[in-house]
C-alpha cells in the first residue's frame, strides 16, 4: 500500500493579530532558544562515541527533526495568512473575531470567539471558524436563530450578545 493521501480540506486563512504573534513566538522559541540547547546536547553525546546506543544523542536527533519540521510547517503557513487586525464597520453582526454568546433552549450560556482554524481552542472559548456552528452564526445578528444540525438531530441557540473587543485587548 502506498503512502499517497487524499488532499485535506483547505482551512481558512484568517487570523487575529495575537493568533499571528504567539505563532511567530512560537518559531522564535523553537529556532533560536530550544533548537540551540538540543543541538548543544547532540554535540555533546556524539563527543561520548558509539552513537547506536546513546539515549542522548538518538532522542537528540529526533527531537531537532520535530524542531525543524515544526518551524518549516509554520513558516510556510505564516506566508498564506491574512492577519485581521481591524474591527468590522456593521457591529450588529457576527462576524471573524467577533465574541458571541449563545443561548440554548435550556437557558444556558456559552461565549465564544470566532477565530481562524490556526488559533482555535474549545477550552479557551476560541471556535474556528470553518466549525459548524460557527458558520451557522457567520452574518446572524443579536437574537437570531441558529440551528445547528448534528448526526443525533438539530440543537437549536439564540444569539443573545455580540461583542468586538479591541485587538490589542486579547
Amino acid at each position: 500500500m502506498g503512502r499517497w493521501r487524499p488532499p485535506s480540506a483547505k482551512g481558512s486563512t484568517y487570523i487575529t493579530a495575537a493568533g499571528f504573534k504567539r505563532m511567530k513566538d512560537e518559531v522564535t522559541q523553537l529556532w533560536k532558544i530550544e533548537r540551540p540547547q538540543v543541538t548543544q546536547v547532540v554535540h555533546e553525546a556524539a563527543k561520548n562515541g558509539d552513537r547506536s546506543e546513546n539515549g542522548d544523542y538518538i532522542y537528540g536527533k529526533r527531537r531537532l527533526r520535530e524542531i525543524d519540521s515544526r518551524v518549516r510547517f509554520l513558516s510556510k503557513r505564516m506566508e498564506v495568512l491574512t492577519v485581521v487586525d481591524r474591527l468590522p464597520d456593521d457591529r450588529s453582526k457576527v462576524f471573524f473575531g467577533a465574541w458571541v454568546t449563545l443561548e440554548d433552549e435550556d437557558g444556558n450560556e456559552k461565549t465564544y470567539q470566532i477565530v481562524g482554524p490556526d488559533e482555535f481552542d474549545v477550552a479557551r472559548q476560541k471556535l474556528s471558524m470553518d466549525s459548524p456552528l460557527a458558520k451557522a452564526m457567520l452574518g446572524k445578528r443579536l437574537d437570531d436563530e441558529i440551528v445547528l444540525k448534528k448526526p443525533d438531530g438539530e440543537e437549536l441557540f439564540y444569539i443573545t450578545a455580540i461583542e468586538y473587543k479591541p485587538y490589542d485587548q486579547e
